[in-house]
Order: structure tokens, then sequence, then C-alpha cells
């Protein structure tokens, strides 16, 4: 994965660059999906797929910090999104379960 993969301008891509720079499309693309989600309803809306994006992201940019760079700040950057993601999207889950039985019960 260290391997250099292309080369052009100075600038090397290896397989773990592939994977940080797919982690931050993923996780600075949430915004997108929630700007979209808010235009439509025209109030502010956060989808699940938002925190989705959020946790995946994160997890998938700390991989890379951890095994392609090893790099501490950036283990630190992403270590508390991921927690707070995965927080939110149980919360998210639990709360349309939730809902969901007090709908079927009415």
């Amino acid at each position: 994965m260290h391997e250099i993969l292309i080369s052009f301008w100075g600038v090397h891509i290896t397989g773990w660059k592939i994977v940080g720079y797919f982690g931050v499309l993923l996780f600075s693309g949430r915004w997108f999906v929630l700007l979209w989600s808010s235009l439509r309803a025209r109030k502010l809306v956060v989808p699940r797929i938002f925190w989705l994006m959020s946790m995946s992201g994160s997890l998938i940019c700390l991989l890379y910090f951890i095994f392609g760079k090893n790099d501490s700040v950036g283990i630190l950057a992403y270590l508390f999104p991921t927690g707070v993601a995965a927080y939110n999207l149980y919360l998210d889950i639990l709360h349309k379960s939730r809902s969901q039985q007090t709908t079927e019960t009415v």
C-alpha cells in the first residue's frame, strides 16, 4: 500500500493516499448531502446518510493516519468525530425505531 502507483508533477500517489482521499471525500461530502436535504425541505434536515458518511469517512481517514501515514495529529483529528458520528447514528436509529413502535401501537 506504500508503493507509488502514480507519480506526476512531483506528486506521488500510493494506495494509502487513495484510501485517504476517499475518506476525505466521504467526510467532506456529507456537507453537500446536508445542504441538499435542507434545501429540499426548506428547513434544517439531518438525514441518516449524513451520519453514515461522517462515521465511515472519519473511520477511513483514521485508518489512513494510523497505518498509511502514522501521524498522531491526524489520528487525534479524526478519532473524536468517529465517536460522535457513531453515537449520533445510534441515537438516530434508536429514535426511528421508537417512533415506529409508537406509530404501530396507536
